[in-house]
């Protein structure tokens, strides 16, 4: 293992949860962890509504955009964390798969989008404990 692990979110669309979690990562993490995002089927741009909370964090969202899941992205990952993606997740042996069971912020009104961006808030925290425990 090498001394910055890396992180990949998963989603259909890449626009709402695994945005919400890769931006939450970085934040917390200070550069200790890499990390990317993909969606099995990318939207064209990202869940106004999550942009939206996000910024009523302080974090900034402007720099992601849904984006393709690939081989060699999900190939580059220590971690791939799945959200709702089902079997058009490629599975890689000797990957370490873990799969947040979320609701999709999708068409939601923004206090149920808050609360399921508080919900990627207490596992990417959980997250980031956990790895800069280990690679470290």
């Amino acid at each position: 293992m090498g001394n910055t692990p890396e992180v990949l979110f998963v989603c259909v669309h890449n626009a709402g949860r695994s945005i919400a979690a890769s931006v939450l990562l970085d934040n917390y993490a200070n550069g200790k962890i890499a990390v990317s995002s993909a969606g099995s089927n990318p939207a064209k741009e990202i869940n106004p509504t999550v942009a939206e909370v996000l910024r009523e964090r302080g974090l900034d969202p402007s720099k992601q955009f849904p984006k393709p899941l690939t081989d060699s992205a999900t190939q580059q990952a220590d971690v791939v964390i799945t959200m709702g993606c089902g079997d058009a997740c490629t599975i890689y042996p000797g990957k370490r798969y873990l799969d947040w069971d979320l609701e999709d912020p999708s068409g939601k009104p923004i206090d149920e989008v808050r609360k399921i961006v508080d919900q990627i808030e207490e596992k990417v925290l959980g997250l980031v404990r956990e790895l800069t425990a280990s690679y470290n």
